[in-house]
């Protein structure tokens, strides 16, 4: 197993289509050589001149036999099921996450989802489009609502929902979680239960939120029958993954009234096809996948690459967000 280069040997090859990763790095004046890649045909072109790949669509297994001198990926985002983590470890490629560089902006994105659903902000900008005033209503059940008082249901309390839930007790809310360790508290959640019970919690919540990884057990957690036992007039918001729900129950939740609405960042797949009946339902607040990209973004991902560069280079095995 090749040792980690030292820091004047050592290349990281940066790859993504949009966010301006190397030109970030080069500003801390590390003295450790760079590049960027900005397409998928370029990144294969020179996947093989770089000791550390900091990625994350352009990820492809077979990079683990084509480009033997990769010791390191990092991974500028939280999701890592593309990743072949057995053939990893076997070829002695550590891998980490991006855990956290997102946490202000996801747990942001959906708070501004779910104030847009109970405040119907996605109906007062389509009257904007129409030069449309609209008058006082008499129905009460059809006007906006006031989150204090209300439950929100978390699935998912990592650094994304247990900062939903911080801005959740800023409003007044109350919080149940749901994680897989029920045992671990999480700073303002009430009530924190083991992921088996989340179908038997869903009766209680005003607002349903994802804010999981994608793995065997949350791939269409959100399917016909979580949504059957959702309030009439609840709301369903994915910060997760697509795959975390099943597109055709939620349109069929929404159409029947089921649910009263949904405010959707993550599709599956990705971009959502223009035949996708999500587009075209008023009830929904859809996004494409902005939750995480912020001003701050690039600088964030840069902080975590920088620790685990230095962990490596001090010999360390412990690397942060280590995944293997």
């Amino acid at each position: 197993m090749a040792k980690f280069p030292k820091r004047d040997a050592l290349r990281v090859h940066f790859a993504h289509p949009a966010y301006q990763l190397a030109d970030r790095f080069a500003l801390r004046n590390t003295g450790i050589e760079h590049f960027q890649t900005f397409n998928l045909q370029d990144t294969q072109e020179r996947i093989k001149e770089g000791d550390v790949f900091v990625c994350s669509g352009f990820w492809q297994n077979d990079y683990l036999e084509t480009a033997p001198n990769i010791r390191f990926v990092q991974v500028c985002a939280v999701g890592f099921d593309q990743f072949d983590q057995a053939a990893m470890a076997n070829k002695g490629v550590k891998l980490a996450n991006g855990a956290g560089v997102n946490a202000n902006a996801v747990s942001d994105h959906a708070f501004a989802l779910i104030l847009g659903l109970t405040r119907k902000i996605h109906e007062s900008r389509d009257n904007q489009a129409r030069a449309f005033w609209r008058g006082m209503i008499s129905d009460m059940n059809a006007r906006e609502e006031e989150l204090p008082g209300k439950t929100l249901l978390i699935y998912g309390t990592g650094a994304i929902g247990g900062r939903i839930a911080s801005l959740a007790k800023a409003f007044g809310m109350s919080t149940i979680g749901v994680r897989r360790d029920a045992a671990k508290n999480v700073v303002d959640v009430d009530e924190m239960h083991a992921s088996e019970n989340f179908i038997s919690l869903l009766p209680r919540a005003d607002i349903v939120v994802l804010a999981c990884p994608l793995n065997d057990a949350t791939r269409g957690l959100m399917n016909a029958e979580a949504f059957a036992a959702m309030k009439n007039s609840a709301y369903f918001v994915n910060v997760a993954r697509g795959g975390c729900m099943i597109e055709a129950d939620l349109v069929a939740a929404i159409r029947s009234g089921q649910i009263a609405g949904a405010g959707i960042d993550v599709t599956d797949p990705e971009p959502l096809p223009e035949k996708s009946e999500l587009w075209g339902l008023s009830e929904v607040i859809l996004t494409s996948h902005t939750g995480g990209e912020t001003r701050a973004y690039e600088d964030n991902v840069v902080d975590v690459l920088i620790e685990n560069l230095n962990r490596l280079l001090d010999g360390r095995e412990d690397l942060k967000n280590q995944i293997v």
